[in-house]
């Protein structure tokens, strides 16, 4: 067994005594005359600590307190002739792990709790660098899984902007074979951004209230575009078909489950705060302010957009307008909000 001792006691006889019994076990062994001679020469290399009880300056207790202060974590046997019980109270107390008798009457029971104090050590060893590398481990599992997570954060924000690019895309195709809703989606889009700003809506509700602005009619890719671009006013069977178009938007994008919030403005954007709306005549409580915000600018932009049926109203008309409807159709904060802004837009224009 090379395990590495360190002794300290004042009495010279019994120090080399020790040392001689220890170095014939196999044990390497370093002497020392004191309590503040040990203090100077430990070091984490030691296996086992003994020490005498009484030693002058600084006996076994206050040496053992000091190593307890510095966070030494090895084993200290007491070595005394005094089989006091306040000693084995006071010792047990500080953290010792056994006593040792002198003089030595039993060579074997001596190594075998000398024996024991070094398996102790050994299994404290064991256990902290069992410690070091489950933290090791764990740290870097835990970086190689952040790593990961960039990337599949990366990944995922290329597929959004991929899908909605692809989205775009085909909306403004849509949009393009009608003169008369050409340039609708952007026109919505602006409208509710600059509704968005005078509201003071947070960075989040504004990138959500972006996307829903930039498909709330992408449900009618899918419907007849001889109703959409019909030059006059629809027949009751045209009409309930248009109307499916914000069921058929929400369905559309239903699977793109980062555009949850989307989906609910989208499906909802033709509804009016006092339920008449479609398609699940929701009223003013169960509408939030995004869907609310839309409904305004999609509303606005149809009264104020060319038709070969009737003649778009001017800046001032579809304000009025809103303004007449706000309360029943539309909300009466947003409406109110929005026509500033408009109204101010309109006046700089004119200047």
């Amino acid at each position: 067994m090379d395990s590495k001792i360190l002794i300290a006691d004042d009495d010279t006889l019994v120090r080399t005594a020790i040392k001689k019994i220890l170095t014939m076990f196999g044990h390497q062994v370093v002497a020392a005359e004191s309590g503040c001679e040990a203090l100077s020469l430990i070091n984490d290399d030691f296996d086992v600590i003994i020490l005498d009880i009484n030693m002058p300056d600084m006996d076994g207790f206050e040496t053992l307190d000091k190593l307890n202060q510095r966070n030494i974590d090895i084993p200290v046997l007491f070595l005394t002739g005094a089989g006091s019980m306040d000693y084995a109270v006071k010792a047990i107390n500080l953290g010792a792990y056994d006593f040792l008798t002198k003089p030595i009457a039993d060579l074997e029971m001596f190594h075998v709790k000398v024996k024991r104090a070094i398996e102790k050590r050994q299994f404290l060893r064991n256990q902290q660098l069992y410690k070091q590398n489950l933290e090791k481990e764990i740290s870097e599992k835990t970086k190689e899984l952040a790593e990961k997570n960039a990337l599949l954060e990366e990944y995922s924000e290329h597929l959004e902007n991929a899908t909605i690019q692809i989205m775009s895309s085909l909306q403004a195709a849509m949009e393009e074979k009608d003169e008369y809703t050409a340039g609708h989606t952007n026109r919505v889009t602006e409208y509710s951004m600059l509704l968005a700003e005078a509201a003071y809506l947070s960075q989040e509700d504004c990138v959500t209230l972006k996307r829903a602005a930039q498909f709330h009619d992408i449900g009618k890719l899918v419907i007849d575009l001889s109703c959409i671009q019909k030059p006059g006013p629809l027949t009751l069977e045209e009409w309930e078909l248009i109307k499916k178009h914000p069921e058929i938007g929400a369905s559309i994008i239903e699977p793109l489950s980062f555009m949850d919030k989307e989906r609910e403005i989208i499906r909802h954007h033709h509804e009016k705060v006092d339920g008449s709306g479609y398609p699940d005549g929701c009223t003013g409580d169960e509408l939030d302010t995004l869907t609310k915000i839309i409904t305004i600018a999609d509303s606005y932009d149809a009264m104020t957009s060319k038709r070969n049926y009737r003649r778009n109203l001017t800046t001032v008309e579809a304000v009025a307008e809103l303004r007449r409807c706000s309360g029943s159709q539309f909300d009466q904060e947003m409406v109110e909000i929005f026509a500033k802004v408009v109204l101010s837009a309109r006046s700089l224009y004119k200047q």
